[in-house]
């Protein structure tokens, strides 16, 4: 249980943190004053509801993947492509480069916990042995539901870099990545990756495996830009004017991955509700959209279905564009199927 928690924190780790404008000195900050207002009270209630209270918070079958083909997924289009796997699991193929986001494929959300969140979907750790090498593979923070020790385990004999939120490569490293595979972002940080343009977004969250290592690494989104498209990954966090400022500086998008799920007024401040994912895109000006953040775990009081009808629901109203594939479905950007709302079978 130990590896779990990841790498702890040195002086010399303090003194890099210390050099970004986002630092305060002790911990990691947002750009606006942000809480998660829960009450000591009402906690024990809270935690019983969390984790005992099951009822339309998961599917009663789990969740079916697509089996993964890879000829097809490495084989060239005229777009990007991408296959979601529930939750914020992304694998992307942009310009011949395959990109991972988020790679949590193991099947508890809370591996130091004495109660599990079991994923929706079976065995989805054997996923990675099907996978072809990773060029690069990007962790927006590291909570345990976007971070998790048994997936990078296993994807460590096939990934040649990982692009990671500041502080987040302490983990990478107690877990037997070389240092010099890693690099870290601060926000608004950029690389060349290939002919990819690859730029850290701020987001409005927070981070910490342990009790004592709260906002002592950084959160955020990922944009990927080429000569031919723009896509943003949003990453978790609560609604905020960062996204005008994402949108004037990186924007408009072709595409955009947008959090949605595992809200509750408690911890508003962190996580949008589904109507604001798409007041962040009214800023941030993407062609179409696609929720994220639900259909894996039950990591808060909704129903599991919740986040994404309310999704389709707010774009159908504005009628902006959206996607919602299946768990599994290879996608390509610029060809995009006709909506299924495939959830309602299960």
């Amino acid at each position: 249980m130990r590896k779990q928690f990841g790498g702890r924190i040195t002086k010399a780790h303090i003194e890099k943190y210390s050099q970004s404008r986002n630092w305060d000195g002790k911990k990691f900050v947002n750009l606006e004053e942000t809480t998660m207002d829960i009450n000591i009270q009402k906690l024990p209630k809270l935690l019983y509801k969390q984790f005992c209270e099951k009822e339309n918070r998961e599917p009663k079958e789990k969740l079916p993947i697509i089996q993964f083909d890879k000829d097809e997924f490495l084989n060239q289009s005229e777009g990007a492509k991408f296959i979601w796997y529930g939750h914020s699991v992304v694998l992307m193929r942009i310009n011949d480069q395959t990109i991972l986001i988020d790679p949590m494929l193991g099947g508890n959300a809370a591996p130091v916990s004495p109660f599990a969140m079991n994923r929706f979907s079976e065995d989805t750790l054997d996923l990675i042995h099907d996978f072809p090498e990773i060029d690069i593979l990007l962790l927006t923070h590291d909570h345990y539901d976007h971070l998790d020790y048994d997936s990078i385990q296993l994807l460590k004999s096939k990934t040649k870099k990982y692009a990671v939120a500041m502080g987040v490569a302490r983990h990478l490293v107690k877990w037997g990545i070389p240092q010099d595979d890693i690099v870290e972002f601060d926000w608004w940080d950029d690389m060349s990756f290939g002919d990819i343009k690859i730029t850290f977004t701020p987001t409005r969250h927070f981070s910490g495996r342990g009790l004592t290592d709260r906002a002592k690494s950084l959160w955020g989104g990922w944009v990927f830009k080429t000569s031919k498209e723009n896509i943003w990954f949003s990453g978790d966090g609560g609604y905020g004017e960062h996204f005008k400022e994402i949108g004037e500086k990186l924007g408009p998008f072709d595409f955009a991955f947008l959090e949605c799920g595992q809200y509750n007024e408690n911890w508003h401040q962190i996580h949008m509700y589904p109507e604001e994912c798409i007041q962040a895109n009214l800023d941030t000006k993407a062609q179409i959209i696609m929720p994220v953040h639900w259909c894996g775990f039950a990591l808060a009081q909704h129903s599991w279905k919740e986040p994404v009808e309310r999704f389709v629901t707010e774009s159908k109203r504005m009628n902006m564009p959206y996607m919602t594939p299946k768990l599994g479905q290879l996608i390509t950007i610029n060809k995009i199927p006709e909506n299924v709302s495939w959830w309602k079978e299960y």
